[in-house]
């Protein structure tokens, strides 16, 4: 058990039967005889449906212990994504709806961990950021305005906003969660200078 104002990203709850993975978490104080409020975000990891219930700060909630296995990404089909143990090729399916905007990123052969409870894959932890090739914009630009941006299509073919200077074929580094463009990636032939 855990207390509401102890709830952080990441974690794994069970509320009235149903497992959920915790998204977002924000503490409010209270005033005066007005107690404090933890906001958050669950994700329900059968359903995929998206939940913002808040909970007074000492509510005692049902924290679950689970079990991590690097797997490798096979493929997606329907509405179920296949990974892999390298090590005994043991294979398991996970709904599609549980990884958010990260579903976007999967690639075949990319390797992250799986969360297993009572021995059934329930969630899988998606890197915060990755690399991604833009695909298409704009040609490249070198504006003196920093705040400018314009639309890419990466390769995956989702769309985020870039800086001018992104031009088709650059490797850019996305923050998985949001969708959003952090910065141009390094190519590894620029080393030391």
């Amino acid at each position: 058990m855990v207390d509401a104002s102890d709830l952080r990203g990441g974690m794994i709850i069970r509320i009235e039967g149903q497992i959920y993975k915790i998204l977002e978490v924000a503490s409010k104080a209270g005033a005066a005889k007005m107690g404090g409020v933890v906001k958050t975000k669950l994700i329900n990891l059968k359903t995929g449906r998206v939940w913002e219930p808040h909970f007074r700060p000492q509510e005692r909630l049902e924290d679950l212990e689970l079990e991590r296995r690097m797997m490798q990404y096979l493929y997606t089909e329907g509405d179920t994504c296949t990974f892999m143990r390298p090590d005994t090729f043991e294979q398991v399916e996970i709904p599609y709806a549980t990884l958010g905007i990260g579903k976007e990123f999967l690639q075949p052969g990319l390797e992250m961990p799986v969360e297993f409870f009572e021995g059934e894959p329930i969630s899988v932890t998606v890197p915060p950021v990755t690399e991604v090739r833009v695909a298409t914009t704009a040609p490249r630009s070198h504006s003196q305005q920093d705040s400018a941006w314009k639309e890419a299509t990466l390769e995956n073919g989702l769309s985020i906003r870039v800086p001018l200077f992104i031009a088709p074929g650059d490797i850019v580094r996305v923050d998985v969660r949001t969708g959003r463009y952090i910065e141009r990636a390094r190519a590894e032939h620029k080393q030391g200078a």
